[in-house]
């Protein structure tokens, strides 16, 4: 499908893996196995909006062991999904938290709160045997005290629309990403617009991330969308790869650099 020794990827990301997302991604996820040898990263949140705990869906978790025994890798995201902190206080704050996204869940934590979060979803994915290489917020926002917690924890990688970040520096790699907001007809096609404008200026980019959420897949457009770019940029040459892997690779080719 793409040469091993050419350098530029593509990594599939799928966003808020959940028992009860899992109807959205099926179909998705069954046409990506049918191309063959595509590795996928699940940001999986371990009790998504505290309703849909993990270990009270034993054959979801199976299904997961299942996509790691297939080479693809699983990340932590978030704890629930959901911000449940006291309501802001400032207009900045209004805006992200409530406007932006409900969904902000360590926007606004302590380090002291996020270390628990963060070390109950580590405990979880232990539980499983699962190996836990990142961690990405949800919405992708982060305090300042979860960057600190971060810096405390044995986690390899976090990430934001547009970056990597190695931990636990946060040393900076760019990996520019494509996602949607498909929540209405208008956003679809304004999202259709702005992706293949990104793309046609990320041509050359050493990676491109696609970042899925379970919205886009519950419309024809937005879903045949993901699909036909994930083919266009194979048949371009780009190697599907987890984030972690492409990660790695990075890392090695800065130390043979070195």
């Amino acid at each position: 499908m793409a040469d091993p020794l050419n350098h530029r990827a593509v990594l599939l990301v799928l966003h808020d893996v959940a028992p009860s997302t899992w109807a959205d991604y099926q179909p998705f996820v069954e046409a990506v196995d049918a191309l063959g040898g595509v590795p996928m990263t699940w940001l999986v949140v371990p009790n998504f909006h505290g309703r849909d705990a993990l270990e009270a869906h034993p054959a979801f978790c199976r299904r997961l062991g299942e996509r790691l025994a297939r080479g693809d890798e699983l990340a932590l995201h978030g704890f629930y999904h959901d911000d449940r902190e006291p309501a802001p206080t400032t207009p900045r704050d209004w805006f992200m938290r409530r406007i932006y996204t409900h969904e902000g869940e360590f926007y606004h934590l302590s380090r002291e709160a996020a270390l628990a979060r963060l070390r109950a979803g580590i405990e979880l994915f232990q539980r499983y045997d699962w190996p836990l290489h990142g961690f990405v917020a949800p919405a992708w926002l982060m305090s300042e005290g979860t960057r600190q917690a971060l810096r405390e924890l044995p986690l390899h990688y976090t990430s934001d629309p547009q970056h990597l970040y190695c931990l636990p520096d946060f040393t900076s790699i760019d990996a520019p990403g494509l996602v949607w907001s498909a929540r209405s007809a208008w956003r679809r096609s304004l999202s259709k617009v702005l992706s293949d404008q990104r793309e046609q200026r990320w041509r050359q980019a050493p990676v491109i991330r696609l970042g899925l959420h379970p919205v886009d897949m519950r419309y024809r457009y937005s879903r045949n969308y993901w699909l036909q770019t994930l083919k266009r940029l194979l048949a371009e040459g780009r190697m599907p790869m987890t984030k972690i892997d492409w990660l790695a690779q990075q890392r090695g080719q800065l130390g043979h650099a070195a």
